[in-house]
């Protein structure tokens, strides 16, 4: 509604005018799957000649399938009124539905237009992102420096803050070009989820991830609700089984000159945050997931604690490597999942009987009883103590 086009009205969709557009597109050739993205703006000519009023309305329905933001049609010489099937459809499918005088604003008109606002939100980000980049990597982090930031954006400074970065695991496909439309439109999506966030973050795009700075209070609702975002967004139709996110936390400190430290934090983190204990899969982890590793880093000398676990899984180890099997990772899927037989196995993509044969088989070579629950987690430590030194 912000397009300021003389021209230009909405007649339909009203609900859906929160839709995030990420690219405008002049419909022309067919099949659209093969073009259009989510997120893309589609604007389409009705002349009667190569296309006609049915057609277009069969592309609205197609298209909303696709996923589009929103739809604009215009009729060659205003000759014949939209039908109100149209109408009803798109309110039914809370789509836009915009009307383009044929006389009023040109197709090239409405995309500068769109283009223009996307732009400005883009440098809007820019603004923000920059001042966050200064904050973690400035080299002169000054108190006048400090008010100047909390006068722009609200943000009061003389309590934590802590640094999350965004790390987006990605699959491809066989059409690249589409697989990038999607990421940008994943990244948009989060953008905008996490701006409207009640704790207001400092929020960027750096290289591959995306990095945040707010406020850390004993409640944790910012990490509450970054949780309940990701884990949204990652359940989406075009993101869900292409996309997922996990949010690494660095250390809180009060003074802003410490808040590149909880940066490197965060990003130490990144490597092993597939490796950390995580049974109930948050989206949202941090240093104090390590729990007792992250003490086994910080020394000079890890000789004691290695031959310590070589020791205590060397059997298991040259099993694995004889047999081709995987006894250790047997033993931490079956902890990861509560000791639950069913669980593990799925996890597993095993039959449960084939994971109690393998259960039976460890304590066989180890000659333990993996009820003792002392022992279980003393492999499993070594387990995750090895991996995490080798990553």
């Amino acid at each position: 509604m912000n397009l300021k086009l003389d021209g230009m009205e909405l007649l339909a969709g009203e609900e859906g005018l929160d839709r995030m557009v990420s690219w405008t597109y002049l419909c022309q050739t067919k099949p659209y799957v093969d073009h259009m993205n989510r997120g893309n703006f589609a604007l389409v000519v009705v002349d009667d000649i190569r296309f006609n009023l049915e057609e277009a309305y069969l592309t609205m329905l197609e298209l909303s399938d696709l996923g589009i933001s929103a739809y604009a049609i215009s009729i060659v010489n205003d000759r014949e009124p939209v039908p109100q099937k149209f109408l009803d459809k798109a309110n039914e499918l809370k789509l836009p539905f915009f009307y383009v005088r044929w006389e009023g604003a040109s197709f090239v008109d409405i995309d500068q237009s769109i283009g223009c606002l996307l732009l400005e939100s883009e440098t809007q980000g820019k603004r923000t992102g920059d001042y966050l980049y200064n904050l973690l990597f400035g080299y002169d982090i000054n108190e006048k420096y400090i008010e100047k930031i909390s006068g722009q954006f609200g943000l009061d400074f003389s309590t934590p803050h802590r640094v999350g970065i965004i790390v987006v695991d990605r699959k491809y496909g066989v059409n690249l070009e589409q697989d990038e439309h999607i990421y940008e439109y994943y990244a948009n999506t989060l953008n905008r989820e996490v701006l409207s966030m009640e704790g207001k973050p400092l929020f960027m795009r750096f290289l591959n991830k995306f990095v945040l700075l707010f406020e850390a209070t004993t409640e944790k609702k910012t990490e509450h609700e970054l949780e309940r975002i990701l884990r949204d967004i990652d359940s989406r139709a075009p993101f869900k089984g292409c996309i997922r996110s996990t949010c690494i936390l660095g250390g809180s400190y009060t003074n802003p000159g410490d808040y590149g430290k909880s940066y490197q934090e965060a990003k130490s983190l990144i490597p092993k945050k597939d490796i950390l204990p995580n049974p109930k899969q948050k989206k949202v982890l941090s240093a104090s997931a390590m729990g007792i590793y992250k003490f086994m880093f910080n020394s000079g000398n890890q000789t004691e604690i290695m031959n310590y676990c070589e020791d205590k899984l060397r059997k298991l180890e040259e099993y694995d490597h004889a047999n081709g099997t995987f006894l250790q990772e047997t033993l931490v899927a079956y902890y990861m999942n509560g000791f639950n037989i069913s669980k593990a196995a799925e996890a597993l993509f095993i039959h449960r009987n084939s994971l109690q044969y393998r259960l039976s088989k460890i304590e066989d070579l180890l000659h333990i009883e993996l009820d003792d629950y002392m022992e279980y987690l003393d492999l499993v430590n070594c387990i995750l103590v090895k991996r995490l030194m080798f990553t």
